[in-house]
């Protein structure tokens, strides 16, 4: 090769990893503490009902020693939610909720519902980021246990939310009444979709009335879950899971999510269509990661505040 030849190239590869040290250093010493809160209005509610603010919460992955994560969840309240919608994997370590305690304390007393992750059942354990590529990740038999019989206490009843793991629920907010129904983390084929339909006419039988907005709540977004939340009657559904595909493209987006949604809906507000209806489908990137895998480029930790207004 000629010796110019020989340099351009030599110049190239360095170029290349001199990009690739900068975007290490940046999406784990800098974009992964970058929260952000991402807003969205939408117009779902009776004509003549008041807003709801809905506060959209998922993958927290807490770990104790994490506390500007823990700071910058606390400071959520001020923007003075109605309604908490939390889709699951709180816990990133087996001392978590040490973390989770200072981080959702000021949301005691708002009404909300939450769902399951795996991770709110076992601890991450480190994985090759490139075995993602070849589909959802895999279940590992020997995952450390975590305590979420604790979790489950202190989420019911010291905040106050309900538990919609293959359940149904109804519940009152800011003088709405909200139905509300959900499954467990589906990635870990834990979902129980057939008993659903049966729940969910209980929970309206037994409440008085018609309900002014019904959700469907789920960790991780698969389609059949998604698919049967919609001929369900949800009027909106919320999930979680992805981190946003965690390390994206700019111009192009999520490389994984880890489940079989559609890539362009592995973050954010879209729509989902079923049984000849269309529904609001907000898929948050999540607010954590993995104690293995501490790293976010072009997809900043997040939550979400979504505005119900009157259609």
């Amino acid at each position: 090769m000629p010796l110019a030849h020989t340099r351009t190239a030599l110049t190239a590869l360095g170029t290349v990893g001199a990009v690739a040290a900068l975007s290490a250093v940046w999406g784990i010493g800098v974009e992964r503490y970058l929260f952000t809160v991402r807003r969205h209005e939408l117009r779902l509610l009776p004509e003549g009902s008041d807003p709801i603010r809905v506060l959209h919460l998922s993958d927290a992955h807490m770990a104790p020693w994490q506390h500007r994560k823990q700071e910058w969840i606390a400071g959520l309240a001020a923007l003075e939610p109605d309604f908490v919608v939390n889709t699951g994997d709180n816990l990133g370590h087996e001392q978590g909720l040490r973390g989770l305690r200072r981080a959702f304390a000021p949301l005691r007393g708002i009404p909300g519902v939450f769902v399951h992750g795996s991770n709110d059942h076992t601890a991450p354990s480190p994985r090759n980021p490139f075995r993602y590529f070849t589909g959802p990740s895999k279940v590992r038999v020997a995952a450390e246990p975590l305590d979420t019989q604790s979790l489950d206490a202190y989420l019911t009843d010291d905040l106050g939310w309900m538990p919609l793991n293959n359940a149904a629920a109804t519940l009152e907010v800011a003088g709405l009444r909200v139905d509300a129904f959900g499954v467990s983390d589906a990635h870990r084929g834990w979902d129980r979709l057939e008993p659903l339909p049966d729940q969910l006419e209980e929970v309206r039988d037994a409440a008085d009335g018609e309900a002014d907005l019904t959700i469907g709540v789920t960790h991780a977004p698969y389609r059949r879950v998604l698919d049967r939340f919609t001929t369900l009657g949800a009027d909106m559904i919320f999930g979680g899971h992805t981190h946003g595909g965690q390390v994206r493209l700019p111009g192009f987006g999520a490389l994984v999510a880890n489940c079989d949604i559609p890539l362009r809906q592995a973050r954010g507000l879209s729509e989902w269509s079923r049984g000849g209806r269309t529904i609001p489908l907000n898929v948050s990137a999540g607010i954590g990661h993995s104690i293995y895998a501490p790293v976010r480029f072009a997809c900043r930790p997040e939550a979400s505040l979504i505005t119900l207004l009157p259609a």
